[in-house]
């Protein structure tokens, strides 16, 4: 199954170890990821805060690569929060430029590897620059059927359960229906990631045991796995110890050994 990924790794690396770990029958669908520790990497170095975003961009082309030729199905990656609209006002400039750039520049590079573009949040509050640049990547790999890439912009999970419960209230009353018929597969028709599965995989780097708003309701049985490494240096062999872990547990939601 990884044909196509043994030709990019040397015989004699810890990646070519590394993957001949992985069981291809037991990847996990989707991956989530929570890009921590841009700053600290930069700061530790003596440069601005944006130098370890920009470093932080290596690590994402890394980390879709290797899912790509994984054939992981969908990830979600955390790059601006609600919340991250209160850091100083030249660091949230300059994400913003990175995220304009970014979307111009690699969406040949996620085209060409048939990935499909998504984004969860609230984009109204995006700039309208972004918002074209947003709705331009997501028309060109529409019709693209590998590993889809969900970005979350201006996103909050307790902001996404809200209005998803609203929605699927409103829609209940339209039906002729009450709300205490309402059900989890209402809400989950609501949600940003309808249509996506469930969060099998949850990473943070950095060594920060929070899940700091994001996706509340999708990760409720994800295995979380978090590393001290900062996101910067998160490259394809840290991904690569992150899946090897996650298969090395056993998914019960909830239920027994042996169940």
């Amino acid at each position: 199954m990884f044909e196509n990924f043994q030709s990019v790794v040397d015989a004699d690396s810890e990646d070519r170890g590394l993957l001949e770990q992985i069981e291809p029958a037991r990847l996990p669908k989707h991956i989530a990821i929570i890009m921590d520790g841009n700053g600290r990497w930069a700061k530790q170095r003596g440069k601005p805060r944006l130098f370890g975003h920009q470093e932080g961009a290596e690590s994402v082309r890394a980390v879709l690569d290797t899912s790509v030729r994984l054939g992981i199905q969908a990830v979600t990656l955390f790059a601006f929060s609600t919340e991250n609209w209160r850091r100083p006002q030249d660091e949230v400039t300059g994400l913003m430029q990175m995220l304009k750039l970014y979307l111009k520049r690699e969406m040949k590079v996620v085209h060409g590897n048939n990935m499909r573009f998504r984004t969860i949040g609230d984009l109204e509050s995006m700039p309208e620059e972004i918002q074209s640049a947003i709705e331009a990547a997501r028309r060109q790999t529409e019709g693209n059927t590998g590993t889809i890439l969900n970005l979350a912009l201006n996103y909050g999970g307790k902001a996404e359960i809200l209005q998803a419960v609203k929605k699927a209230v409103s829609k209940l009353g339209a039906d002729g229906r009450v709300v205490s018929e309402l059900s989890e597969d209402d809400v989950e028709k609501e949600l940003y990631t309808s249509g996506l599965p469930d969060v099998d995989l949850l990473i943070r780097t950095s060594g920060e045991f929070r899940i700091s708003n994001f996706l509340l309701w999708q990760i409720a049985y994800s295995e979380i796995y978090v590393t001290p490494v900062l996101f910067p240096d998160f490259r394809r062999t840290e991904f690569l110890k992150a899946i090897i872990e996650f298969q090395k547990r056993e998914r019960r939601f909830g239920g027994v050994d042996g169940e």
